[in-house]
């Protein structure tokens, strides 16, 4: 059964997300978003299942009369930032970003670049559920597909230097953990051009090493590669290119926080942070909240997911948004978290001021926090608040965390798990209380 979650259709490619699935959702999208003869681009990361699915999406685009324009392996924020520079009706790319390599995705945007709403995802659902019939063209109003040249990439190589004009990282060293996915060529290629000493890891997607020990879920690569070259800062992507997080010359990891509370209080300073405030999500450490207090920034959160975010930022007029896992929106440029953009904005801001990324990041106390996830059957994920033995244990632990931290139970939007975040004074104390609740839902609910 097709369903959308947090960030598009996700599961096991072949399995729970299959070629006869990728070809409803192609036939529906491009009757829904454009009809005959619409134009729909089509980009994939690097895993072994992409081009499957993308032959399955090309066929249900082109049977409805739509055109498929193929783009291959392009960063997720690429499809967005290209469906609207280049006139397309819609934008769909696959990808399961920083899940493992047997996941597969279907992201899809609409022709200004935005994910799509859930009102237009529903009616997707709906057709597809009701078996709707659509139409069925033949001759020459049978629909195409196009192979993308170079100079697809080229343009959005071209609007991410625009974001950050007359830039001259001369004299920086950084080191770029690619994920083996979606970045693997152009995030190098771009900072190396604007002058930076390139360092690169896991750059060579095979297919199945997507992810794989490496990436912004994996982050002890890219410290290693910061200490071994005494690089100034090294770059961890996921495996769609649409996040990513940071290490400073000291090996010391930024969280999502962090870096949103550099971004506000330089955006602030220059007059360029819309209402003074920072949208970011109910995962966000209570810091963040605390150094917005401190620095006259609004701090307002959303449900977890960039999604949220975004449509909080759009209704209020708020241009700087982002979550603690690594997505960032600039909305004066994208509409979308762009993982390169976002580390094309940081070396901007070192360059600048002339300064170590540590000296920088000064604005926040991150109080302890740890989050473990259980793993649970997919029927079961939305369950956990129906059990007596779990409500009981985070009713009980909630209350010891009241006035001094946080609890925070959710399941996941990608994955067949439940989060389980703690925030406290004492982090052996809060992994300990952690662990306590993962280990009765895995047991009531796997």
């Amino acid at each position: 059964m097709i369903k959308f979650g947090t960030d598009g259709v996700r599961g096991i490619a072949n399995e729970e997300l299959t070629p006869e699935d990728a070809f409803l959702i192609g036939r529906t999208v491009a009757y829904i978003l454009g009809g005959e003869n619409a134009d729909i681009l089509i980009g994939k990361d690097t895993r072994i299942s992409g081009g499957m699915l993308e032959s399955a999406l090309v066929s249900g685009i082109c049977s409805v009369g739509a055109n498929a324009h193929i783009a291959g392996v392009i960063p997720t924020p690429a499809i967005a930032t290209l469906v609207k520079n280049k006139g397309m009706n819609a934008g769909i790319m696959i990808s399961a970003s920083h899940n493992p390599v047997e996941d597969n995705g279907i992201k899809i945007f609409n022709s200004d670049g935005y994910k799509l709403p859930d009102e237009t995802e529903n009616q997707i659902i709906d057709l597809i559920k009701n078996k709707t019939e659509l139409p069925r063209p033949i001759g020459k109003n049978i629909g195409t597909y196009y192979l993308e040249d170079k100079d697809t990439k080229n343009l959005y190589t071209k609007f991410l230097k625009s974001t950050v004009p007359d830039a001259d990282f001369t004299g920086l060293k950084v080191g770029i953990d690619c994920a083996n996915g979606a970045t693997y060529d152009v995030a190098p290629e771009i900072i190396k051009s604007l002058g930076a000493d390139v360092y690169t890891i896991h750059n060579n997607p095979n297919g199945i090493n997507i992810n794989k020990n490496c990436g912004s879920t994996y982050m002890d690569s890219i410290v290693s590669l910061v200490h071994e070259k005494k690089l100034d800062i090294g770059i961890a992507f996921d495996g769609d290119g649409d996040r990513c997080l940071v290490v400073d010359s000291l090996g010391n990891i930024l969280c999502g926080d962090q870096i949103m509370s550099i971004f506000v209080n330089i955006l602030k300073n220059e007059n360029k942070l819309s209402k003074n405030t920072l949208v970011a999500t109910v995962m966000s450490n209570i810091g963040l909240k605390q150094m917005g207090e401190k620095n006259n920034i609004e701090v307002i959160h959303t449900n977890v997911g960039d999604r949220y975010v975004l449509e909080k930022m759009l209704e209020c007029g708020y241009n700087f948004g982002g979550e603690q896992s690594g997505h960032f929106i600039f909305l004066d440029y994208s509409t979308t978290g762009d993982g390169i953009l976002t580390a094309l904005q940081l070396l901007k801001i070192i360059s600048n001021q002339k300064k170590p990324l540590y000296e920088i990041n000064k604005y926040i106390k991150i109080h302890p926090q740890i989050t473990v996830n259980a793993k649970v059957l997919q029927a079961n994920k939305q369950n956990y608040m129906k059990v007596n033995s779990i409500l009981d244990l985070i009713n009980s632990i909630n209350k010891k965390y009241k006035n001094s931290g946080r609890l925070m139970v959710r399941p996941s939007g990608t994955e067949n798990i439940v989060r389980v975040t703690i925030e406290g004074e004492d982090i052996e104390e809060i992994e300990k209380d952690a662990n306590k609740i993962k280990d009765i839902i895995e047991k009531e609910l796997s």
